[in-house]
């Protein structure tokens, strides 16, 4: 299961009508890249695929593509903002180093 903070629902929320996406839903998963090996991606989506993997935590949808799946079991979806806001913030407890900057992962 993948948990979304009420920080990080609110600001999902307010982007998707910003960008008049009704209907759609937060697609997370995993792609090579980055500093550690792992990076993270987060879109809206409104169409899921075969082999989805699909949670719903605070109201929020949340689909994982199978992939992805067991990399990011357990994580904490959450929104930092302010001066040293990072924007969407995963917290990843099968993470066994992350970068300095947060966007990547290795296990």
């Amino acid at each position: 299961m993948i948990t979304v903070t009420d920080t990080a629902k609110k600001q999902a929320i307010r982007l998707m009508e910003d960008e008049g996406k009704d209907g759609f839903f937060i697609r997370v998963g995993v792609q090579g890249g980055g500093c550690s090996g792992l990076m993270y991606q987060l879109t809206f989506d409104n169409e899921e695929k075969e082999g989805d993997k699909t949670f719903e935590d605070n109201g929020m949808k949340v689909v994982v593509d199978t992939k992805s799946y067991l990399y990011l079991l357990g994580t904490t979806l959450d929104f930092s903002g302010g001066l040293n806001g990072k924007g969407f913030v995963f917290k990843n407890p099968n993470a066994d180093r992350t970068c300095g900057c947060g966007e990547s992962f290795s296990v």
